[in-house]
């Protein structure tokens, strides 16, 4: 870090409250150097001498004070990022505060030291990116300026390009400790042109973090190309993948480019590549082998220069064991490995997702509100469907919702018997807070307290409250579970199909599914038990 660097600090505004001794030790512990400031007028002075890092400030609904320190900063012309303190659950104005352009958003009485790290993380991530933007404009501004004469085009023509503007990333959702970790090492892994394998359930974002590695790579100006291997006959796949000449066979009337060549200069992802082939996993390992490819119906060799992403739900090594995946080719795909975690393993991303898709899915920039109990029943559903399944309960509670505010009731789940959290939604207090990423319009949700108990500050879902004794407890389940089990072999035996089974039981056929195989599956234990 240079001097300049060093010297660079972060601006507090907080009219209501100063900043305690204590709580400034902790910001700098966290890595920040604060000025404290208390007016608009102290702020305009500060900018002025273009020292300033960034700028917290306390924003309530009572006053307009983000409006008026991004309205002085673009009469000043000077681009800070703006960090937001807002009162616990007024999740209102955090998406307000995102969409008027805040790059971070806490809630103010928040002092942990993780929080804020995160915050400092945000400040800078935030900072770096507007300094290569505006060397980005300078560069295009030099270049425009430099190729103005028409002489000097004629004479350089041939010898010099207009550089084009860097892509921009695309916003992604990666709030919880865990989805941060996972950002942070596919960045350092997009930067090696190396193969990738993305495990990880269906739908809990494989695609998104497979598009985070070509837009944070050197290929991130070339194509993305993507293909799932499960929704195409094996005799497509091939033609889709490798091409085609003219007269190759039958209907063939023009020569096709297949999608390794279509992926020239940028990335290839290839989904679900568990369910391909194994005879086209051979010759897709000979083409990553040799970085060439032969089109049907061709004697010619194309170099290939092309990054292979791969995917898949599957447990590869247990395909392998089950020889229904070539070894050699696991090894090939993947150089790298990253899991992406179901949704209910990374609690922390579910309120900032559904920001983000309220967002997305309201009508002419519509504000939402989610009500306190609405936010702890999200948090506390298990997402068998992960996220694929959170944005249906979204755009479905967008329908059902009056005045753009979400009740509980406005929650349909695919799967509702197997909620997690305790019916009574009184044995759980609302949500606590929230911190949002750039752009994203979102919210983290901090832990509930449950029944007036301090939890641990990292909880991997909202939990229920726990009852007075835990023995009654436990047989109160035992009998619970033995009476369902009743019912549902009552209910197969009674019906003619499980379709209809599971009509009589009021549930769902794939959770009848469910709970048919983990009754098979406890049965066995108890006669291996036995």
């Amino acid at each position: 870090m240079n001097s300049k660097q060093s010297a660079q600090y972060t601006l507090w505004l907080d009219p209501l409250q100063p900043l305690a001794a204590s709580e400034h030790s902790q910001l700098a512990a966290a890595g920040l150097a604060i000025r404290r400031i208390q007016t608009l007028e102290d702020l305009q002075t500060a900018l002025a001498d273009g020292q300033s890092l960034a700028l917290i400030v306390r924003h309530e609904a009572t006053n307009d004070l983000l409006a008026c320190t991004i309205e002085l900063m673009n009469r000043m012309g000077v681009a800070l990022p703006v960090v937001c303190r807002i009162e616990r659950r007024q999740l209102e104005l955090a998406v307000q505060a995102m969409r008027q352009g805040a790059a971070h958003v806490l809630a103010h009485d928040d002092w942990s030291e993780e929080s804020w790290k995160i915050t400092n993380d945000a400040i800078h991530q935030a900072h770096q990116a507007a300094v290569q933007a505006k060397l980005q404009a300078e560069l295009q501004a030099t270049v425009k300026a430099a190729t103005a004469s028409s002489a000097y085009k004629k004479s350089n023509a041939a010898n010099y390009a207009i550089p084009k503007a860097t892509p921009v990333q695309r916003n992604v959702v990666y709030v919880d400790p865990v989805s941060r970790h996972l950002l942070a090492l596919a960045q350092r892994v997009a930067q090696a042109n190396v193969t990738a394998l993305i495990e990880g359930p269906t739908g809990a974002g494989k695609e998104i973090l497979a598009r985070v590695l070509h837009e944070s790579s050197k290929r991130a100006k070339g194509p993305f190309v993507g293909l799932n291997c499960a929704a195409l006959p094996e005799q497509l796949i091939d033609d889709m993948l490798f091409g085609h000449e003219k007269g190759a066979f039958t209907g063939a009337q023009k020569e096709f480019k297949g999608l390794f060549e279509q992926a020239q200069g940028g990335t290839l992802f290839l989904d679900e590549i568990g369910e391909m082939p194994l005879h086209l996993q051979a010759k897709l390992l000979r083409v990553l082998q040799e970085r060439q490819l032969t089109r049907l119906g061709s004697e010619q060799a194309i170099d290939l220069d092309v990054r292979v992403i791969a995917a898949t739900n599957k447990d590869l090594r247990l395909a392998m064991a089950e020889r229904e995946f070539r070894e050699d080719l696991y090894f090939r795909i993947s150089t790298f490995k990253l899991r992406v975690p179901a949704l209910r393993n990374r609690p922390g991303d579910i309120l900032p997702l559904v920001a983000s898709m309220l967002v997305r899915h309201g009508q002419n920039n519509e504000a939402f509100t989610v009500s306190d109990e609405a936010q702890v029943k999200l948090v506390s559903y298990p997402w068998p469907g992960n996220v694929r399944e959170l944005e249906n309960v979204v755009q479905r509670a967008v329908v059902l919702c009056s005045n753009n505010h979400i009740e509980v009731t406005h929650l349909m789940f695919d799967d509702a018997s197997e909620m997690l959290v305790s019916e009574d939604s009184s044995t759980l207090e609302p949500s606590q807070g929230f911190q949002a990423a750039r752009a994203l319009a979102s919210m983290a949700a901090e832990v509930p307290k449950v029944m007036n108990t301090p939890l641990p500050t990292a909880l991997p879902s909202y939990q229920a409250a726990p009852l007075a004794q835990a023995a009654p407890a436990a047989n109160l389940q035992e009998a619970v579970k033995s009476n369902e089990h009743q019912l549902i072999l009552t209910a197969i035996q009674n019906t003619d199909s499980r379709m209809e089974a599971a009509r009589v039981l009021g549930i769902s056929p794939r959770t009848l599914r469910y709970k048919m195989a983990k009754l098979k599956l406890e049965t066995s234990n108890m006669a291996m038990a036995g």
